[in-house]
């Protein structure tokens, strides 16, 4: 499956801009840690689990993780991305466990992208260029703030890699980081 195929399939299903802009920045983050975990040949496909892994969040959000496998497999996606992109809503909507290294990459850092993007926006800067992991951490206790991140499910994700919150946060930030302006060129055309 290339780019342009998952592109089009999650736009299919995808129209609001802040769901686009998510699938993108996880997108570019899931790259970032196949390159740094050792998964560089592997790259595109931990990118394009990234990209689909809400597939059908916006349209059936009381099936996520439950609908798209359907409507990956009416679009020919191959089966390990199915999989993984499903394993996410491991004990919230689906009994598909992370096993692979990439799953429980995807499952710890979806949220927290989520939350290190919204840490972003209460900033003079608007940016992550900036941003410290301490700030996040922050956040991270207070709950009233981007309520809708999951921070039981943010550490239960570090928990299944073997890393603390602390080095969860680290590389996640970076990953951002490093991606922001690959991202922000992304999403400028949509």
């Amino acid at each position: 499956m290339t780019r342009e195929q998952a592109w089009a399939l999650l736009t299919t299903y995808n129209k609001d801009h802040f769901h686009l802009q998510h699938a993108i920045t996880v997108e570019a983050v899931m790259g970032w840690f196949a390159e740094h975990l050792g998964y560089g040949e592997e790259k595109e496909l931990w990118s394009l689990v990234g990209l689909l892994h809400d597939l059908d969040f916006e349209m059936y959000p009381d099936e996520h993780c439950i609908r798209q496998q359907s409507l990956m497999q009416e679009a020919g996606v191959p089966e390990k991305i199915i999989r993984a992109t499903c394993s996410h809503g491991y004990g919230i909507t689906v009994d598909i466990e992370p096993t692979l290294e990439m799953e429980k990459v995807l499952f710890a850092a979806d949220e927290l992208t989520g939350l290190i993007g919204a840490c972003a926006l209460v900033r003079p800067s608007k940016s992550v260029s900036d941003m410290e992991v301490k700030s996040v951490k922050k956040k991270f206790k207070s709950p009233a703030f981007a309520a809708g991140c999951s921070r039981e499910v943010i550490q239960r994700g570090a928990d299944m890699l073997g890393w603390d919150l602390t080095e969860l946060i680290d590389k996640t930030l970076q990953a951002m980081k490093d991606t922001e302006a690959e991202v922000a060129a992304k999403v400028a055309q949509l």
